[in-house]
């Protein structure tokens, strides 16, 4: 059965191989750390706790050096047309129909890891299509995926280490921390005052810890479950929908989401490093708002 470490294994060769051709290149730096991403991904279930957290603290420490280094800007590519937007519109399309179809075949492909397995079919896909309709070379598909990798650089993997760090935050009970203290500040039985602290507490949350993963454990056992579900009957899937949506306008709000606020800013020089943000939050607040209200709705 095809599932999660079919995705894994090409996500590890893919880093192999930025890895390779950095280290050739003796930008040992960017080498290493692709290298120890390559690693989680081929070994990582076979590291242990222990093995992998020493390779996240590698992975910190070479982020923390200051020696990963861009690398030189590719050659300008000759005029392809519109063409060059063919392989990126099979990606969404591969990744749908295959979710749709992986469903249906269980003992294919794992139905719980139908999207992702689908996602990374329809990249391969991608890949050998653009090579046959621009003419290039799989060196180049490679070198240009590495350059972008190396312009975001360290914050291309925080949004999986914020992720673990809500798994954490949730494993050591900061839940239900939360879910006391909100607990006291919301009039008993009320609905909105439910609503408003799990969907403000989303967005609050996400902006501090810069993921809405890494939120959405916390808040989910401090409001969501107890308050929500449980408390007034909510449909499980409707609350983490709009749970996650609420975290995703604080996503819009916040330096600390760094992949997708500060990078932009830096690969497109512009001088405000916050002008993402500042762009963003007029569109933030009311979505924020709308969710509320549209939560509330649905439950009351």
């Amino acid at each position: 059965m095809i599932g999660i470490g079919f995705v894994y294994a090409v996500a590890g060769v893919v880093f192999a191989v930025f890895a390779a051709s950095s280290l050739v290149e003796r930008r040992w730096a960017n080498g290493a750390f692709h290298a120890l991403i390559a690693l989680s991904f081929l070994a990582g279930d076979r590291l242990g706790d222990v093995g992998n957290g020493v390779l996240v603290l590698a992975l910190v420490t070479i982020a923390a050096s200051g020696r990963m280094r861009r690398s030189a800007p590719p050659p300008p590519s000759v005029e392809r047309g519109a063409r060059v937007f063919v392989p990126a519109l099979v990606i969404p399309a591969a990744a749908l129909v295959g979710t749709l179809a992986f469903k249906q075949m269980p003992t294919l492909v794992d139905p719980k890891q139908a999207t992702l397995v689908a996602l990374a079919m329809g990249t391969m896909l991608a890949l050998a299509l653009g090579l046959v309709l621009l003419k290039a070379r799989p060196a180049q598909a490679f070198a240009a995926g590495r350059g972008l990798i190396d312009d975001i650089g360290w914050a291309a993997i925080m949004p999986q280490m914020l992720a673990s760090l809500g798994a954490v935050f949730a494993l050591a009970g900061v839940g239900e921390v939360v879910g006391g203290l909100m607990g006291r500040a919301i009039p008993g039985g009320s609905v909105a005052g439910a609503v408003i602290a799990y969907a403000v507490g989303m967005a609050l949350f996400t902006m501090v810890m810069g993921n809405a993963f890494a939120a959405f454990p916390v808040m989910a056992a401090a409001i969501g479950v107890p308050l929500l579900i449980h408390g007034a009957g909510a449909d499980p899937a409707m609350v983490a929908a709009l749970g996650m949506l609420a975290g995703f306008c604080g996503t819009l709000m916040t330096p600390m989401a760094a992949n997708f606020n500060l990078v932009p800013a830096a690969l497109l020089d512009l001088k405000d490093r916050y002008g993402v943000i500042r762009a963003q939050v007029p569109t933030a607040l009311p979505l924020l708002a709308f969710n509320m209200l549209l939560l509330y709705v649905m439950i009351a």
